[in-house]
């Protein structure tokens, strides 16, 4: 196991955040329970970085960010703290996938094979 990005150890603790936030902030019911399955997501997809390193795994934690962003008004978070946490986490768990795909060599070079040919 070999960490080639710091943006992985990053969104593992945004995870590890996400799944200890319901009981350091306070709220309950399905806020909690979504949170904490996101943010279990968010811990699996850093350690699948760690693992495996490939671009695919910042793919699913765009979409994990998206999820987390958009959770509090699809769900109905009651709780402020919930709904503030929640879209910080999202927004920085966006930030450090793309900041990672845009420094990842291979996603690079996959990214100018697939995009940029010369026109014949």
């Amino acid at each position: 196991m070999r960490i080639r990005h710091w943006q992985d150890i990053a969104s593992m603790s945004l995870g590890v955040w996400l799944v200890l936030s319901p009981f350091a902030l306070g709220f309950a019911g399905a806020a909690a329970w979504i949170t904490i399955v996101l943010g279990l997501s968010v811990i699996l997809f850093a350690v699948e970085g760690f693992v495996i390193p490939s671009y695919l795994e910042e793919w699913g934690e765009l979409l994990l960010g998206l999820a987390l962003l958009v959770a509090p008004w699809t769900v109905g978070y009651e709780s402020v703290s919930a709904t503030v946490s929640s879209v910080a986490s999202g927004i920085l768990v966006i930030l450090f996938a793309a900041w990672e795909l845009m420094t990842d060599r291979e996603f690079i070079t996959w990214w100018h094979d697939r995009w940029h040919h010369p026109v014949a």
